[in-house]
């Protein structure tokens, strides 16, 4: 679906630049615009990549795991469906702990491992299981306490103070996260089968 929205966007912003003879304006934006993308892919990739590597560094050393481990009574709480000790809880966790600081990009893996896994427990494999749904509403939520692409975009465009957004950030996910299970578990109630 969202492929159909931005195709349409596209075709009908030529269709328009041609009817009122501003190609050159689309054709600028065009390449203004890849100039722009690359330039920041430069600049947020190193701040990416180090903390991929911190990252990678704590899954490897076992810090990850620990964490995961500290986590697991509570999303024992959110996912009772899930059995206790079951690989999903510890792939669940490490993505909530990636996406924690930051690093959509490094708990993306730790997610789709996490959904198979799931999926793996799910008895209807056609309809998305309450652990699934669960899932998808933490992640979709952002919980994150170190915001680490916004402070790369801020320090990118010159701000003064890249790191003044991090308590906002925090007040405004935490909120998003309790707002979404709130509803995720009343909708879950309202809808059971």
């Amino acid at each position: 679906m969202v492929n159909i929205i931005w195709i349409f966007l596209i075709v009908s912003g030529i269709i328009f630049g041609l009817f009122t003879n501003k190609l050159e304006i689309i054709n600028t934006t065009i390449v203004d615009s890849t100039k722009v993308s690359l330039e920041m892919f430069f600049k947020i990739f190193p701040v990416l990549a180090l903390w991929m590597g911190i990252t990678k560094i704590a899954e490897v050393s076992g810090l990850l795991k620990k964490l995961s481990n500290k986590l697991s009574p509570l999303l024992t709480k959110i996912f009772p469906e899930i059995p206790s000790g079951h690989e999903s809880l510890s792939l669940i966790a490490s993505n909530i702990i990636a996406n924690l600081f930051g690093l959509g990009s490094a708990a993306t893996p730790f997610g789709l491992k996490a959904m198979n896994s799931l999926q793996k427990l799910n008895k209807n494999k056609k309809v998305a299981s309450r652990s699934m749904v669960t899932f998808l509403v933490i992640n979709t939520s952002g919980l994150t306490i170190i915001p680490t692409t916004i402070i790369s975009l801020r320090m990118m465009y010159g701000s003064l103070e890249p790191t003044k957004i991090v308590l906002a950030c925090l007040i405004s996910t935490i909120a998003a996260t309790i707002g979404g299970i709130i509803i995720d578990r009343i909708l879950a109630r309202r809808y059971k089968n």
